[in-house]
């Protein structure tokens, strides 16, 4: 206690004691004239500096000062007296007068212009300015003449232990793997302190751990925090809340300080192995569940976290190791079990498998602590599912020939119900791919027959789809493919491949080939075409042509002679017959016709037409193109004039080319019979929604323009004809530009000369013979008809 105090002491007069005992008197130790100003008590001393100066011979020089100090902080009932500036010169007259200029002076620094005392008027503070620098001067009080040149000092603001210890980066976090050693390096702090670093102890610092003992150390010193414990466990305790303190004048008591929290971690390290919840997993599965459906999910837990905490799930022995497999669900870190290949509870009903799961990222520090892997038991039962019949075979293929008899059997398809309660199975065929029901199968055994007959040369393959359903559940139905292959047989007979015309010159010679034929044959036999050709027997002994068979399968046509003309023979035919080889045999007929032609002497046909001969002499190719374009203009010009006389008059009304006009007779009313030719114009009756329409004449110039009857709106389709006529009759009356004639005919006349009399009834009461319609029968095959209705209706009437 007594060396704290006087530390403390010291601490307080230090300044005091440099500034009365150092600065004072030693602020003047360069050699000057008696003339510089200089502190008080320093004459003995100029005499000195005079004899110095007299034996070094140095130069002349002005105000030398040394610094001065004021303590920070320092308050007191009166001003604090930093120095004091006093020169030889003043003989004690007060005709010397001080003067002081520079940073604070007049303000923060007062000086006495006649003792030359510096006093500070304020309360400094070191940390806002630490120095000021001042310039001092001696006068004439009279005149204001400097006596001696401006000198400058500094005045240095003394430090006190008045600023605490900050932390300015703080609050801290770091982080430090679990597990670690102690003396692990975990993080650095900082602390600051204001006060001046050079001057006392004010910001020598010390730090310490106020909380966070005993798992943490700092070094007092570098402020580095370390790992106190060993072995610190994340899983049992993550996060750690440390407080440091900083303390000023070197930790001792009567220091400032400041306090700082960090925030530590323990980072995860895989020390933990997985562990399955359970030892034993129990799944039931159905036997028809897809291929790579999951069917269940084991967990191996693992105390770390991350990538420490990953696992990988195999399966490491079983009776379903090739059924099933396991994976890892990358979200929740699952063992996945799937199934690989189809289940079948008639095979197998239950299967037993053991899966371990292993970390994937192991740690060496930690291997010696056993195995980071654990194992689990899983048992797997097959339920039974109501399964689809299933066929005999993936697909079937069935051949048939072409002649083959009407329901005759072409092959059976089987199939069974696998479930331990069987069900019968009934067999159809999918019309959709049997559209034109050339097939037939038996629903109870499969037996697929013929239902039309096939022709191998239109289709050779016919793919059908058997379907099989479950009698018991008709939702259960399976499909196969069958692919029915229609074989051959010898059906058709071969036929030349193409229509020949074959030409033969003039000047050919005996055994020239005239054309060589091939033929074709639509069936398809087994080892190839071959095919035979001969004459007609009537036509073996020709006189003009022979045959001779090729070794690629043709036929060559030669001739026999030479001095064929087409004066004599223009045309040629030659029957060839044309057998197969099958079994039985086919053959056909064809004619060759061959062509006489005119033909250069090196072979090449000119012309083939008889006619060149019978033309005279003399009578060129282009003469007799001349004369048939003179006939077909001369029979051109006969067509346009009898079209011309045949054209009828243009009608005297204008009308729409569409327009029709008809002949009606009609034989309910009195008209003139057959010698009544006119027609009556029923243009009009036609199109009774245009009675609005106004048709101007051709051949007369109205004087007046006529306006047909406005308002009439359109008739229907059922009009009364009568009154529409009548409504006609009394506009063309009024109509003063109509011709003399009105163009709607009455017939209210009976004619004569009509072959067949009169078909009015209005005498049909007076005679018998009206009533007797049997004669209409003689009048042709239209009457007759008529005939047989009026007779069928008067005997209707009677009965």
């Amino acid at each position: 206690m007594p060396e704290r105090l006087t530390e403390m002491l010291m601490d307080t007069w230090t300044p005091l004691i440099i500034l009365w005992i150092t600065v004072l008197p030693s602020i003047y130790m360069a050699p000057m004239n008696q003339s510089q100003v200089l502190p008080s008590g320093s004459s003995t001393g100029l005499k000195r500096l005079n004899e110095e100066h007299r034996v070094l011979h140095r130069s002349r020089r002005g105000w030398v000062w040394n610094q001065m100090f004021v303590l920070e902080e320092f308050s007191g009932p009166e001003p604090i007296l930093v120095g004091r500036l006093h020169t030889d010169l003043d003989p004690g007259s007060s005709k010397i007068k001080y003067i002081l200029s520079g940073d604070g002076a007049g303000t923060i620094f007062v000086i006495n212009d006649k003792t030359g005392d510096i006093h500070a008027m304020k309360r400094l503070d070191r940390e806002e300015k630490a120095e000021y620098t001042l310039t001092a001067q001696a006068v004439d009080r009279d005149t204001n003449q400097p006596l001696e040149p401006p000198s400058e000092f500094i005045i240095k603001v003394q430090d006190i232990n008045d600023n605490a210890p900050e932390f300015v980066e703080g609050p801290y976090h770091a982080t430090v793997p679990e597990m670690s050693v102690v003396g692990t390096f975990v993080t650095k702090v900082t602390a600051t302190d204001a006060d001046d670093p050079v001057y006392g102890n004010s910001a020598k610092l010390v730090y310490s751990i106020l909380e966070g003992q005993p798992y943490f150390s700092i070094e007092p010193h570098t402020a580095i925090i370390k790992t106190a414990l060993p072995n610190m466990d994340r899983e049992a305790k993550e996060e750690y809340f440390v407080v440091i303190q900083a303390k000023d004048m070197g930790g001792h008591m009567g220091g400032l300080s400041g306090t700082t929290t960090v925030t530590i971690t323990l980072s995860d390290v895989n020390d933990n192995p997985p562990k399955f919840a359970q030892s034993l997993y129990h799944f039931s599965v159905m036997e028809d569940v897809a291929l790579g459906e999951p069917i269940g999910r084991v967990k191996a837990n693992d105390l770390d976290i991350g990538e420490n905490a990953k696992s990988s799930y195999d399966i490491i022995e079983g009776d379903g190791m090739d059924i099933f497999e396991i994976t890892t669900d990358a979200q929740t870190q699952d063992g996945v079990i799937r199934v690989r290949k189809p289940l079948d509870f008639e095979t197998k009903k239950s299967y037993t498998l053991k899966v371990e799961a292993a970390n994937i990222h192991l740690d060496p520090r930690f291997l010696s602590g056993g195995p980071f892997k654990d194992t689990a038991t899983v048992k797997i039962v097959v339920e039974d599912a109501d399964e689809p019949p299933v066929f005999s075979s993936p697909t079937y293929l069935l051949e048939v020939h072409e002649n083959a008899a009407i329901n005759s059997v072409l092959g059976q398809v089987t199939a069974h119900d696998p479930d331990v309660s069987s069900s019968p199975i009934r067999f159809s065929i999918d019309r959709h791919t049997d559209l034109e029901r050339q097939f037939n199968i038996n629903a109870e055994d499969g037996k697929i027959t013929l239902a039309t007959p096939l022709d191998r040369e239109t289709s050779t393959w016919h793919n059908i789809t058997i379907v099989a359903t479950e009698t018991r559940n008709h939702s259960q139905v399976s499909r196969v493919p069958v692919a029915i292959k229609v074989l051959d047989v010898n059906d058709n007979a071969p036929e030349f491949a193409s229509e020949h015309e074959a030409f033969l010159c003039e000047n050919g010679k005996p055994g020239q080939v005239i054309q060589i034929v091939s033929a074709v044959d639509k069936d398809d036999p087994k080892n190839g075409h071959y095919f035979l050709y001969s004459l007609l027997p009537e036509m073996v002994n020709n006189p003009n042509f022979t045959i001779k068979k090729n070794e690629d399968n043709t036929l060559s046509i030669l001739a026999k002679h030479s001095g064929f003309s087409r004066q004599k023979q223009e045309v040629y035919l030659l029957p060839i017959v044309i057998s197969d080889s099958g079994t039985p045999p086919m053959s056909s007929t064809g004619t060759l016709t061959i062509r006489v032609c005119g033909c250069s002497s090196d072979g090449i046909v000119q012309s083939c037409n008889v006619e060149a001969y019978v033309l005279p002499i003399g009578l060129s190719m282009g003469a007799l193109i001349a004369i048939l374009a003179c006939i077909i203009l001369l029979l051109v010009i006969v067509v346009l004039f009898v079209t011309l006389r045949r054209h009828k008059n243009e009608p005297l009304i204008i009308k729409d080319d569409e327009d029709v006009r008809e002949n009606i007779i009609r034989y309910d009313d009195e008209g003139g019979g057959e010698e009544d030719t006119e027609a009556f114009d029923i243009a009009t009756l036609q199109n009774p929604d245009g009675i609005n329409g106004f048709l101007p004449r051709k051949d007369i110039k109205p004087d007046l323009q006529f306006m047909p009857r406005q308002g009439l709106a359109p008739v229907p389709n059922g009009v009364d004809v009568d009154e529409f006529i009548n409504v006609r009759l009394h506009e063309a009356d009024n109509d003063p530009t109509a011709p003399p004639y009105d163009s709607i005919q009455i017939y209210g006349y009976e004619g004569k000369g009509s072959a067949a009399g009169s078909l009015s009834s209005l005498e049909s009461s007076t005679s018998d013979s009206d009533q007797n319609f049997d004669y209409l029968s003689e009048w042709g095959p239209r009457f007759k008809r008529l005939g047989e209705l009026y007779s069928v209706g008067e005997s209707d009437k009677e009965t």
